[in-house]
């Protein structure tokens, strides 16, 4: 699976991900830092990646506006150190059993909720 790191996701996930075998390219990377939410929901598109972030606003909004799209996975901690992000994102990748294209994942502590695909 290749996937799309957001400005506001750990570094460190890039490696974790990696050793999964997994495609990584970061927003810092590609379209810059202070990249606006519809550059760097486009440059996912164009990556045909999975966007990983931190920013609720993707849950809520992008759906709606796309519903055609690689996949959105947010991380939504109360507490968002780097391991707890990616002993989630973890958990996400070893626990979702259908396809994520079309859909958007928003993982808190203990529950996640999607939205339905297209």
């Amino acid at each position: 699976m290749t996937f799309l790191l957001d400005e506001n996701f750990p570094v460190s996930a890039a490696a974790f991900l990696r050793e999964r075998g997994h495609e990584v390219h970061t927003v810092r990377e590609t379209c810059g830092s202070g990249s606006t939410d519809e550059e760097v929901f486009a440059e996912a598109q164009t990556r045909r990646a999975v966007l990983l972030t931190s920013d609720r606003d993707f849950y809520h909004t992008v759906p709606l506006l796309h519903p055609e799209h690689c996949g959105i996975v947010v991380i939504a901690l109360r507490q968002p150190t780097r391991q707890a992000i990616l002993d989630r994102l973890g958990w996400f990748l070893d626990n979702v059993p259908f396809p994520i294209d079309n859909r958007a994942f928003v993982l808190r502590d203990r529950t996640y909720r999607f939205t339905p695909a297209g």
